[in-house]
């Protein structure tokens, strides 16, 4: 199955979930990532209970200090 991850299609097995989307995103800790499906803001304790479906998009965002 293919989805749009931060504006790229890349592959993802079927069954994906929005936390497999994340760890391809590359964010190994999970604090300071915000992630939204198809502009929709998903809470992080939904990360693991929700599917992603063929094409859609997904941006997972992280927060960085500094000035």
């Amino acid at each position: 199955m293919r989805i749009e991850l931060n504006g790229r299609a890349i592959d993802v097995g079927g069954g994906a979930t929005v936390a497999d989307a994340v760890a391809a995103a590359g964010a190994a800790d999970r604090r300071g990532v915000a992630v939204a499906v198809e502009g929709e803001v998903v809470p992080q304790s939904q990360w693991d209970a929700t599917a992603l479906t063929e094409g859609q998009h997904v941006d997972v965002l992280h927060a960085v200090q500094g000035g």
